[in-house]
């Protein structure tokens, strides 16, 4: 699936040992980068993935995993300052074929990413249940790489390019913002969420291996929706809810197909428990089952969510 950001690389060795195509390893760190962008946008679709590949024998695989921990919130009513927060992790583990002659040699890799982003936004009020909400955000990322198969090229010159793929490591920023609008409907007997959201921020690598430098565009445009009602029994001294939700996710940029998938959508269903009615930090907790699916692309996930 990974093929656009990390094909196998042109291979040649002899007495210049290994190189890698300078054409080839740009794009492959503005690919990692690309990768990357999926974790610095909140999105429940991509919250958690796991992507899975067979490895053709001449072609090479990509496996990819990634999650995701983030949630936001308005301060109050009488400081509409909007903050938000993500954290997340992924592995992608691209396996090269390289070959020489009629003989062809599987160079597997590892190439671990952590990321954070941040975003700080004003709510803009319409109505009584919909605000215009401009967020300001920022990441910080790193990708570090591990060869495993050093056995396979000892002895031989390597250049700066190789060093990258072992031990190597590709520190990134990203600046940029978001446009949101929120919409709030409550009333006694349910509750509807609708969030619709644009999100542009430009990711440059810093401060990497000599050999790599790259940049990301994460552009997506998401719509997400939550129906929240009492199921008629009671716990904690509250309802117990059934929750609903609707997520979908278009992915522009350098995103658009880069893990195989132009977008996603999700459907989820769970229950809610409410313990507001004790002197807890914790106000209520849900767990949602999922559905997502897009273009080349389905699978199932749960998610835990809590509130405060």
């Amino acid at each position: 699936m990974l093929a656009a950001a990390c094909g196998a690389p042109a291979v040649a060795w002899g007495q210049q040992g290994l190189r890698l195509n300078k054409d080839d390893l740009q794009k492959r760190a503005n690919g990692v980068l690309a990768v990357m962008s999926f974790s610095i946008v909140p999105d429940i679709t991509t919250s958690s993935l796991n992507i899975g590949s067979g490895g053709g024998s001449t072609s090479g695989s990509n496996e990819f995993f990634m999650t995701q921990l983030g949630g936001g919130d308005t301060i109050s009513d009488s400081v509409p300052i909007y903050l938000e927060g993500v954290l997340a992790a992924s592995r992608y583990d691209p396996t090269f074929i390289a070959t020489q002659g009629a003989e062809a040699r599987r160079i597997p890799t590892k190439w671990n990413s952590v990321s954070a982003t941040g975003g700080i936004g004003w709510d803009f009020k319409l109505t009584d249940e919909l605000k215009l909400r401009p967020i300001f955000n920022f990441a910080l990322g790193n990708v570090t790489s591990d060869l495993r198969a050093a056995s396979w090229y000892v002895g031989q010159r390597t250049g700066k390019d190789i060093d990258f793929l072992d031990r190597g490591s590709l520190n990134a920023y990203g600046l940029g913002g978001s446009i949101m609008l929120d919409y709030e409907h409550y009333r006694p007997g349910y509750e509807v969420d609708v969030e619709l959201r644009y999100s542009d921020i430009r990711l440059q690598s810093f401060d990497s291996s000599a050999a790599v430098s790259g940049n990301a565009v994460a552009q997506s445009a998401n719509l997400w929706a939550r129906y929240r009602a009492p199921t008629g029994i009671v716990l904690l001294q509250r309802p117990l809810r059934y929750v609903l939700e609707l997520t979908h996710s278009e992915f522009l940029g350098d995103q658009k197909g880069i893990l195989g998938f132009d977008r996603l959508t999700s459907v989820g269903a769970g229950l809610e428990l409410d313990s507001s009615a004790y002197d807890v930090f914790i106000t209520r907790t849900r767990l949602v089952g999922r559905y997502v699916f897009g273009n080349n692309v389905s699978g199932f996930s749960v998610g835990l969510a809590v509130s405060f």
